[in-house]
């Protein structure tokens, strides 16, 4: 594995009481991952950072997705007012805060509810998934359990996506919070009928990963094994990313890796398909400072592109799709939960 360079010290002040440096380097990249050309950003728009009215509430390792033309903001660590963007007035209004402190998820929208499976409850490092799916209803601003996960099969920080055969399908994660139980689990949930399968696992395990559906098939991206530490250094296992991509046939019902890694190996960014192409922004890994990258594959291809950055380094969050453009809101500016953020940034691709 070769080391293509690095960049000069580079300082940024985080907060108003805290200044960070660090050293940026490139990525390591094998030999088979990219030509020259892959790299350098296209001539392209570049994100917005949008100036709305209101705020949201700082958090990370939570939820943002859209309903009915409205997008949600909610979860992440400690108990917080689910915070509400209307994109036509960019206003943020609040709405109640869910039952339990919930972090850890990629939600889906199913109609006018937001579904979330493979979440985390409780304190670092030793968090608890949840026994059920947790369902919002953000007409009534009401909150429900939903089927229940089969004990063996609960986790939290995976991969969770909704097909068009109506299906909701969770790709791995891990059972005991930061500490131990990186799963390659693959399974799928019915929500009208609360049917639950089991299904061929990937082929690594990784967890802190968005999951991606284009056409037929679905994209497992980025991560990392949290598991890998020593017991007493969590920061160790910031450091195991996962450059390779995981991809499941729903005709064949099997599985492959793309010949092409990730780029930029993060964990924890916030990923989105428009256009049939997958957008993966942000991000964390080794490194104190989080990621400003957006990596976009092309699966007609297999082959991966930079993209303009985002205006703000961020982790821990999701990003949403509407109307052509990607939005990504709040997160962590740096490695682990501080600080926190109360930006939003959009991206319009179209």
């Amino acid at each position: 594995m070769e080391v293509l360079g690095h960049l000069p010290e580079t300082k940024e002040t985080l907060s108003h009481d805290c200044t960070l440096i660090y050293f940026k380097t490139w990525p390591c990249l094998t030999s088979c991952s990219l030509n020259k050309n892959a790299l350098k950003e296209k001539s392209m728009p570049s994100w917005e950072t949008i100036n709305c009215k209101g705020a949201p509430h700082a958090r990370h390792e939570n939820g943002f997705a859209e309903v009915d033309g409205k997008f949600y903001l909610f979860g992440g660590r400690r108990i917080q007012p689910v915070d509400v963007f209307d994109p036509a007035t960019a206003t943020w209004t609040h709405s109640s805060p869910p039952p339990m402190e919930i972090h850890h998820f990629q939600p889906v929208t199913i109609d006018d509810e937001l579904w979330l499976l493979g979440t985390m409850t409780g304190t670092f490092p030793r968090e608890t998934p949840l026994e059920t799916a947790f369902i919002y209803h953000p007409a009534t601003d009401s909150w429900k359990e939903g089927p229940t996960v089969p004990e063996r099969r609960r986790r939290g920080g995976a991969g969770c996506v909704l097909h068009s055969d109506g299906w909701i399908y969770v790709v791995g994660g891990i059972v005991d919070g930061h500490h131990s139980g990186t799963q390659a689990w693959f399974d799928r949930l019915n929500p009208a009928t609360g049917d639950w399968e089991i299904l061929p696992d990937a082929p690594r395990k990784r967890d802190h990963a968005p999951a991606a559906i284009v056409g037929d098939k679905l994209y497992y991206f980025g991560g990392r094994e949290t598991g890998r530490h020593d017991g007493s250094d969590y920061n160790i296992f910031f450091f195991h990313t996962i450059s390779e991509v995981d991809v499941y046939d729903f005709s064949s019902g099997e599985w492959s890796t793309l010949k092409q890694h990730l780029p930029v190996p993060t964990a924890a960014g916030g990923a989105g398909v428009i256009g049939g192409k997958i957008y993966y922004a942000g991000g964390e890994a080794g490194r104190a400072e989080a990621y400003t990258e957006m990596q976009i594959l092309d699966p007609d291809t297999g082959n991966w592109t930079l993209g303009p950055p985002l205006k703000r380094a961020r982790h821990g969050t999701n990003a949403l799709i509407f109307e052509g453009a990607m939005w990504i809101a709040v997160g962590s500016g740096a490695r682990g939960g501080e600080p926190e953020l109360s930006s939003l940034e959009r991206y319009q691709v179209s």
